[in-house]
Protein backbone atom coordinates (compact mmCIF):
# COMPACT_ATOMS: atom_id res chain seq x y z
CA UNK A 1 0.00 0.00 0.00
CA UNK A 2 1.13 3.52 -0.76
CA UNK A 3 -0.43 6.71 0.63
CA UNK A 4 0.24 10.17 -0.73
CA UNK A 5 -1.05 13.36 0.84
CA UNK A 6 -2.06 16.72 -0.56
CA UNK A 7 -3.22 19.59 1.60
CA UNK A 8 -5.19 22.70 0.70
CA UNK A 9 -5.61 24.83 3.80
CA UNK A 10 -7.58 22.77 6.33
CA UNK A 11 -8.57 20.16 3.73
CA UNK A 12 -6.43 17.07 3.24
CA UNK A 13 -6.67 14.42 0.54
CA UNK A 14 -5.06 11.01 0.94
CA UNK A 15 -4.60 8.95 -2.22
CA UNK A 16 -4.51 5.29 -1.22
CA UNK A 17 -2.98 2.83 -3.69
CA UNK A 18 -2.75 -0.95 -3.56
CA UNK A 19 -4.38 -3.03 -0.85
CA UNK A 20 -5.61 -2.13 2.64
CA UNK A 21 -5.61 -5.36 4.62
CA UNK A 22 -4.58 -6.63 8.04
CA UNK A 23 -0.93 -5.89 7.32
CA UNK A 24 -1.34 -2.38 5.86
CA UNK A 25 -4.37 -1.00 7.74
CA UNK A 26 -2.22 0.14 10.72
CA UNK A 27 -0.11 2.23 8.32
CA UNK A 28 -3.23 3.95 6.94
CA UNK A 29 -4.52 4.51 10.46
CA UNK A 30 -1.19 6.12 11.43
CA UNK A 31 -1.29 8.37 8.36
CA UNK A 32 -4.78 9.57 9.29
CA UNK A 33 -3.94 10.09 12.95
CA UNK A 34 -0.82 12.09 12.01
CA UNK A 35 -2.87 14.73 10.19
CA UNK A 36 -2.64 17.87 12.26
CA UNK A 37 -4.89 20.84 11.67
CA UNK A 38 -7.04 19.04 9.11
CA UNK A 39 -10.71 19.91 9.39
CA UNK A 40 -11.92 17.83 6.46
CA UNK A 41 -10.47 14.67 4.95
CA UNK A 42 -10.94 13.08 1.55
CA UNK A 43 -9.68 9.56 1.04
CA UNK A 44 -9.30 8.93 -2.69
CA UNK A 45 -9.59 5.22 -3.49
CA UNK A 46 -9.25 5.39 -7.27
CA UNK A 47 -6.11 3.21 -7.14
CA UNK A 48 -7.25 0.90 -4.33
CA UNK A 49 -7.41 -2.74 -5.38
CA UNK A 50 -8.79 -4.31 -2.19
CA UNK A 51 -9.98 -3.41 1.31
CA UNK A 52 -10.41 -5.90 4.16
CA UNK A 53 -12.40 -5.62 7.37
CA UNK A 54 -9.30 -4.11 9.00
CA UNK A 55 -9.35 -1.36 6.38
CA UNK A 56 -13.07 -0.81 6.90
CA UNK A 57 -12.42 -0.37 10.62
CA UNK A 58 -9.87 2.37 9.84
CA UNK A 59 -12.40 4.15 7.60
CA UNK A 60 -15.08 3.91 10.29
CA UNK A 61 -12.70 5.33 12.88
CA UNK A 62 -11.80 8.21 10.54
CA UNK A 63 -15.49 8.82 9.87
CA UNK A 64 -16.17 9.14 13.59
CA UNK A 65 -13.21 11.48 14.13
CA UNK A 66 -14.00 13.74 11.19
CA UNK A 67 -17.77 13.84 11.75
CA UNK A 68 -16.90 16.14 14.67
CA UNK A 69 -14.96 18.37 12.27
CA UNK A 70 -15.53 19.18 8.61
CA UNK A 71 -16.33 15.64 7.54
CA UNK A 72 -14.84 12.66 5.75
CA UNK A 73 -15.39 11.95 2.05
CA UNK A 74 -14.53 8.70 0.31
CA UNK A 75 -13.80 9.40 -3.35
CA UNK A 76 -13.61 7.24 -6.47
CA UNK A 77 -14.01 3.69 -5.17
CA UNK A 78 -13.87 1.12 -7.96
CA UNK A 79 -16.72 -1.34 -8.49
CA UNK A 80 -15.26 -4.12 -6.32
CA UNK A 81 -14.56 -1.77 -3.40
CA UNK A 82 -18.02 -0.21 -3.81
CA UNK A 83 -19.53 -3.70 -3.65
CA UNK A 84 -17.77 -4.26 -0.31
CA UNK A 85 -19.21 -0.95 0.94
CA UNK A 86 -22.70 -2.04 -0.17
CA UNK A 87 -22.54 -5.54 1.35
CA UNK A 88 -21.22 -4.27 4.69
CA UNK A 89 -23.61 -1.32 4.92
CA UNK A 90 -20.77 1.21 4.77
CA UNK A 91 -22.48 2.78 1.76
CA UNK A 92 -25.13 4.05 4.15
CA UNK A 93 -22.60 5.29 6.72
CA UNK A 94 -19.86 6.94 4.68
CA UNK A 95 -20.07 9.96 2.39
CA UNK A 96 -19.01 8.36 -0.90
CA UNK A 97 -18.51 10.32 -4.12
Amino acid sequence: MNVSKTQDGNSVTLLVQGRVDTMTAPQLESEIQALEGAESLTIDLKDLEYISSAGLRVLLSAHKAYSKKGGLTIANPNDSVMEIFEVTGFKEILNIK
